[in-house]
């Protein structure tokens, strides 16, 4: 046995993980080369790409190479692992997913030999086919083509008797690998969660600790939280908690559960707050052969159902049989039967007819094999137009079309789907129209009774139309109340094997193939299932058929629900598979008996996880869900119950082209994902515009600031001029000549004295702060001294400068600087230093100046 482990990839069809081109398969190109290449069995390693298409902890157990499917002509590789069986393409070495099936999904197995004329090859030639048919519980019937004298097709037949249905419920693939992924909580608290949302208490949070000590024990103003089978001592199959009347003590609710068939006592199931109307399950009563047996403490407790009306009188009470009449009749023979109106106040008595675990099974069968007949992609490697030689749908034949819808009916599928649908409207329209209280029941009140409650729930309360209430209804309705599923899917239990055997059918040898197995000739039936009894067998889709009511609804009533046809498939596909441990075993007492919830991961949070890849836009969610437009019970009319061929489901394998029933509702989802996209874009487009006007914006205020700053800077300018101007005026006016410089210093010249050489005078050019002010550029002084040549200093008009201009001067006590330098050099050089800030700091009694 090989053993190889990968990580899990949510898609499988990656590029990347297709085989190598070293992988190649070898000789099989079609049917042509299956037929009639002839080679030894070589022992070979399983391809390095196939690893990539594993799941966690799958393993491969045999393989088998050049492998035709006879469905669609393609050849390649056929690998058995430990969960599934996996074809993959030799031409685009990716995985065929008609040819790729879950074990657990295979409902039964048949090797054929068709034997060729001679005639249509040459003598030497002549050989048969080894053909392996596979018909699957998900409506697939699919034949794999062998190579002749290699013994693969015996490997993989065998590998198959081993792994399809292990004989210990530890097997299975469920306890190998997910858990570590997708484990949740318990499901004992989120049936708690339940309880309280229904008593009017929110959507509280209830704890394993809670479940222990016996707290959960909650009750309104009418029912309880009742914890009386919490060790599932009173009735095995059902649940650790029941909600129950008030008025009811446990000690009358362990009485009235003997005189029901396995101790399923009516319990509540879904109740009105606001009318007081419940909706109970139960099994049937044990009223003996004669019809007349009775048990006051199941009277009281089914009266206690009806409570009063405020201000009006009690009730009505209505008790659904699922059965028909004559079938609860007969269970009279082994101590069931039906209630008496009169044993039960104010009620009445109806029966729904609809018919038990075989006659659906049988339907589905019939269904399937009326699929493969006329599909355009049959089991027999031909489209039924080129089967009948043109004489079917595609052929135009009246005829011949009507017999195929004749076939169809005959079905009787889809009457069973309306019945149920049926039964189901006028429950919840008593209970909405009426506010009557109904009790529903069949024969042990797992099966029918289940698909009726949970149904009638479902269009009395909005929220298990969402994904989360679907979840609480499914766990509430078939998985606490204790729906059979092992026993329905043929699996095994805790307690060894499944009561339906796996059909593995001998060889049969045949002229012609046998599509399907109600086709299939006398020589062709399977041995073990002719020695299995009708009434031991108890595999049937009653799950599978619940679902197709609710993909019904889905369909007439495409605003009420927030889950798609695509989320249902999958639902269904995970349960079919027994990948997950949610579905596993009979009873909420068993799978925890099991471990399950500790060994097993959780369905819910595998496709949570997968609706979290793409968000609200996934396949999942319902396009057209709005809970406003349907925020009350959904009461369709007799008229609107005409079921259809549920496409996504029953024509995917067979019609796989005109499976695409949500074809519209797929091109929606384009539009809608792209509109996203581009709303996207245009949010990213309008945050990089408000980024470029943030920026723009700053950039405005600052070039209006430097504009300030420039028009500062041009106004001081204006007035230095205009300084200088009047500064120069000022000096000539006092007899001089001033003449500036390109680089900024002066000359002045005295016009008295035209002989003497002007000395140069180095005037500080002027600079602005930014703040407009003017300073000098490195000295505070506006001026240096001027130097002249020596004359007289009484006929130098410089003296009279000096006189002028110099505020420590006076004319009768001369110069009062102290050491001026034209006292102390007693030259024609006045030594003028005009300091005129000095001048201005000088204070009015400085001693200077006296006292």
């Amino acid at each position: 046995m090989y053993r190889s482990r990968s990580a899990r990839s949510p898609n499988p069809r990656e590029p990347d993980t297709r085989l190598a081109e070293s992988d190649k398969i070898e000789g099989a190109g079609g049917w042509d080369a299956l037929e009639w290449t002839k080679i030894d069995p070589v022992s070979r390693s399983v391809p390095i790409g196939v690893k990539q298409f594993l799941l966690e902890d799958e393993h491969v157990v045999v393989e088998g190479y050049g492998v035709v499917l006879v469905n669609t002509d393609d050849a390649g590789t056929l690998f058995v692992t430990n969960f599934r069986l996996l074809f993959l393409s030799e031409g685009s070495r990716d995985i065929i997913a008609l040819g790729t099936v879950p074990l657990a999904t295979i409902e039964k197995v048949q090797k054929i030999v068709m034997k060729l004329p001679s005639g249509q090859r040459q003598p030497e030639k002549t050989g048969s086919q080894r053909l392996l048919q596979i018909i699957g519980k998900d409506m697939r019937i699919i034949v794999f083509g062998f190579r002749p004298r290699t013994k693969q097709r015996r490997a993989v037949y065998d590998a198959l008797l081993r792994c399809a249905r292990p004989a210990r419920l530890w097997d299975l693939y469920a306890f190998a690998g997910g858990h570590s992924r997708f484990s949740n909580t318990n499901p004992k608290v989120r049936l708690l969660n339940e309880y309280c949302r229904l008593l009017g208490m929110g959507f509280c949070q209830a704890s394993i600790r809670a479940i222990e000590d016996g707290s959960f024990t909650l009750s309104n103003e009418y029912w309880r939280i009742s914890s009386v089978n919490s060790n599932y001592t009173m009735s095995p199959t059902y649940p650790f908690a029941l909600l129950l009347p008030k008025s009811i003590s446990d000690d009358k609710v362990l009485q009235a559960c003997t005189f029901r068939a396995r101790c399923r006592l009516p319990a509540i199931t879904w109740c009105d707050r606001g009318t007081g109307a419940v909706l109970a399950r139960s099994s049937q009563p044990l009223v003996g052969l004669m019809m007349n047996m009775r048990s006051n403490a199941d009277e009281n407790l089914v009266a206690a159902l009806c409570t009063q009306i405020a201000g009006e009188k009690r009730r009505k009470l209505y008790i659904a049989d699922a059965r028909p009449r004559k079938n609860a009749l007969a269970n009279g023979a082994m101590g069931g039967g039906s209630e008496s109106s009169a044993n039960y106040f104010q009620s009445e008595i109806v029966f729904f007819g609809i018919d038990n675990i075989h006659a659906m099974r049988e339907s589905l069968g019939r269904l399937r094999d009326y699929l493969d007949t006329h599909g355009t992609t049959s089991s027999d490697g031909m489209s039924s137009f080129l089967r009948h030689g043109g004489w079917s749908w595609g052929g135009g034949n009246l005829s011949s079309m009507s017999a195929s819808v004749s076939t169809l009916g005959d079905t009787g599928w889809l009457i069973h789907v309306q019945t149920v649908l049926a039964g189901s409207a006028w429950i919840a329209a008593r209970v909405a129209l009426e506010s009557a209280s109904v009790l529903v029941h069949c024969s042990d009140g797992w099966d029918r009774t289940t698909q009726l409650v949970s149904l009638a729930s479902l269009l009395l309360d909005p929220y298990y139309r969402t994904i989360k209430g679907f979840q609480a209804l499914v766990e509430k309705d078939w998985l606490a109340f204790g729906h059979p599923f092992s026993d329905r899917l043929g699996m095994p239990t805790i307690s060894g094997s499944g009561n339906m055997p796996f059909e593995l059918s001998r060889q049969a040898s045949t002229g012609s193939l046998p599509s399907s197995p109600m086709r299939q000739v006398s020589g062709s039936s399977s041995s073990q299932a002719q020695n299995t009894s009708h009434a031991q067998n108890q595999n049937s889709p009653i799950f599978l058929q619940w679902v197709d009511c609710v993909s019904q609804l889905l369909r007439m009533y495409p605003f009420a629900f927030e889950f798609s046809s695509a989320f249902l498939v999958d639902l269904l596909d995970c349960m079919l598979s027994c990948r997950f441990g949610n579905f596993l075993c009979n009873s909420e007492k068993e799978r925890e008996q099991a471990g399950i919830s500790d060994a097993c991961g959780c369905l819910w949070m595998y496709l949570a996880e997968v609706r979290a890849s793409e968000g609200s836009s996934h396949a999942h969610y319902n396009l057209f869900y709005d809970p406003l437009k349907h925020d009350g019970p959904l009461l369709p009319p007799a008229a609107a119950l005409a079921p259809t061929v549920w496409p996504q489901f029953h024509l995917r394998w067979a019609c796989p082209s005109e499976a695409q029933g949500g074809e519209v509702e797929a091109e929606c989802r384009k539009l809608t994902r792209k509109f996203s996209e581009l709303q996207r874009a245009k949010e990213a487009a309008e945050t990089r515009l408000n980024e470029i006007s943030v920026t723009v914006e700053s950039l405005v205020t600052e070039l209006r600031n430097e504009k300030l700053v420039s028009t500062s800077a041009r106004d001081a300018v204006k007035r230095a001029s205009k300084e200088t101007a009047t500064i120069k005026r000022a000096v000539q006016s006092l007899g001089f000549n001033v003449y500036f410089s390109p680089d900024g210093d002066c000359n002045v010249c005295i016009e008295s004295n035209p002989t003497e050489i002007p000395q140069r005078s180095v005037c500080s050019v002027s600079t602005t702060n930014s703040n407009g002010s003017v300073h000098g550029s490195e000295k505070s002084d506006l001026s240096e001294p001027v130097t002249v040549m020596q004359d007289d200093v009484s006929d130098n008009p410089l003296i009279q400068v000096c006189e002028s201009l110099c505020p420590m001067h006076s004319r009768d006590s001369g110069c009062r600087w102290p050491n001026p330098g034209c006292a102390k050099f007693r030259s024609q050089f006045v030594g003028l230093k005009a300091n005129f800030d000095a001048f201005d700091r000088l204070p009015i009694y400085d001693n200077y100046f006296g006292t």
